[in-house]
């Protein structure tokens, strides 16, 4: 149904009047995922010490959670769908808050590693119904626009917000505050959602739940985020590391299969056949992959390469929050409603990667002023500027039913490139640092100039891996500016229809709202 037709019908309403006081609460919750991304890492040393966790098993500290939030996204995405996305929100929040207390309080490694697969279980059920609740109260496209630049700028900066904080907490009070500190996000943002928030009505899909698409979905996902979350430290040739990428192979070939032919999918495959939502999540997990495999990069080069504290590193990225905050809120929202978004995402990533060139002429003496600052603030201004839209694009146009599968796509495009460029870039970057210091060690013949090999191998590894991250985002930046072909919204050719696989376009469907 047209705008028109649904305003000429008298059946829509006038937008919620707490939609704004809504976004405040949605916002605050997804602060709360992403900061738990990174803060996590910050304390990982001290809790690693504390809880007596050996260094071949530290990784589950990180490698739980990423494979319970990104093999459990579809589901959690269709059961905001099927139960409600207030309702899943509010559930989810509690939830992970019940996993950080336990996260927190954590007396040995299985204590955290079973609060950790907890924390993901919960955020796979808040991170879609979030981005969902967005997508159908927001339906004006100048609201719409500031309302997502909001969300785009706490998705993209939340990260390195996570690095400050995370260095605060574990250098003045200690890792379990890490925690401990997301029970008082999670309890705000819980008590406002239930108060201010009201759900479209109409926007349910009570179709029974696709078991085997679930399970199928669940199980290729795990063997996906596993193989390269393994790959990092057993290596690309190591057996369970290509047996899992064949089962991940086998297992997501199996649930397509199944879901084209169920009557009541768990992913209808009209939602990513679509061109402009394809190309969506296609760039968006490609920008990704480049973008957390810097955040790595440049924590250890500040903190072991030019011994800053965890509290200096984490204020070393405020050019990058800067960047993205104002690529995301001033240029992103300004532009979104007067041109199309391939023209705000294509020319956003290649920003960035300008940003990422300049990355690659770190050395071990390189200036924070000459080279990481600049470098950051394009990084920042080119992500922010780009995925204010592509949030907005990847749920724009879906039908109602669709809203918390279609978002769900969205944090699982960032999930599994988190885990992916983490993996990927983290194999060259040791590739090229064992290959520099084979070939220079044996011209040190003291100990500090050893010292300063090793140093400079570091440094030689992650600038390799940083040149292989300018490429993917020219990748990204080209299949936004390829695949991408709605026009500005409220132009009439916004968005490609859901059901439609070929790039026919046609106009926004309006979610119709309750009195």
């Amino acid at each position: 149904m047209s705008p028109s037709a649904v305003k000429a019908s008298g059946v829509a309403d006038a937008p919620d009047a707490g939609r704004w006081k809504a976004l405040v609460f949605i916002a605050l919750a997804q602060l709360m995922v992403v900061l738990d991304a990174t803060i996590v890492n910050i304390a990982l040393p001290s809790a690693q010490q504390d809880l007596g966790i050996s260094d071949g098993n530290r990784q589950w500290v990180v490698t739980a959670y990423a494979l319970a939030f990104g093999g459990l996204l579809l589901f959690g995405g269709r059961i905001a769908d099927l139960w409600g996305r207030k309702r899943t929100f509010v559930l989810g929040l509690g939830g992970f808050a019940v996993a950080s207390a336990l996260g927190g309080a954590a007396t040995n490694e299985a204590m955290m590693f079973g609060s950790r697969a907890l924390q993901g279980v919960f955020g796979a059920l808040l991170a879609p119904a979030a981005l969902s609740l967005l997508a159908v109260m927001f339906t004006d496209a100048k609201e719409r626009a500031k309302a997502f630049g909001i969300y785009g700028a706490i998705a993209g900066g939340g990260g390195a917000v996570g690095l400050i904080l995370g260095g605060f907490l574990t250098e003045y009070l200690n890792w379990r505050w890490t925690f401990f500190v997301n029970i008082p996000f999670a309890i705000v943002a819980a008590a406002g959602a239930y108060l201010v928030i009201r759900e479209p009505e109409g926007g349910r899909n009570r179709s029974p739940l696709d078991i085997p698409g679930v399970i199928l979905s669940t199980l290729g996902l795990v063997a996906l985020v596993y193989g390269f979350t393994r790959a990092e430290s057993n290596g690309w040739s190591d057996a369970v590391t290509v047996g899992m990428f064949v089962a991940s192979a086998v297992l997501l070939l199996a649930f397509v299969v199944v879901e084209s032919r169920v009557k009541a999918p768990l992913l209808p495959l009209r939602v990513v056949t679509e061109r402009n939502r394809g190309g969506v999540y296609l760039s968006l997990g490609l920008a990704i992959i480049a973008m957390f495999g810097l955040f790595l990069f440049l924590t250890y080069y500040l903190q072991v390469v030019k011994g800053y504290t965890p509290v200096k590193t984490g204020f070393a990225f405020l050019p990058m929050i800067a960047g993205m905050i104002t690529g995301s809120t001033q240029i992103g929202t300004r532009l979104m409603t007067r041109v199309a978004p391939r023209l705000l995402m294509g020319p956003g990533f290649l920003v960035a990667a300008v940003g990422m060139l300049f990355l690659t002429q770190l050395e071990v003496e390189t200036s924070y002023a000459g080279v990481l600052l600049p470098g950051m603030l394009l990084l920042g201004l080119g992500m922010g500027t780009a995925f204010m839209p592509a949030m907005s694009l990847a749920t724009t146009g879906v039908e109602p039913r669709d809203a918390g599968v279609a978002s769900a796509m969205v944090n699982t495009s960032q999930q599994v490139g988190g885990a992916i460029g983490t993996a990927l870039l983290n194999t060259i970057a040791a590739s090229a640092t064992t290959s520099y210091i084979a070939d220079h060690i044996g011209g040190a013949s003291s100990r500090s100039q050893q010292q300063l090999v090793q140093l400079q191998g570091q440094v030689q590894g992650y600038t390799s891996a940083i040149w292989f991250a300018v490429g993917i985002l020219v990748v990204a930046a080209a299949i936004a500016l390829t695949l991408v072909n709605a026009g500005r919204p409220g132009s009439g050719n916004a968005v490609a229809g859901s059901g439609a696989g070929d790039g026919a376009e046609d106009e926004l469907r309006v979610p119709v709202v309750a009195h």
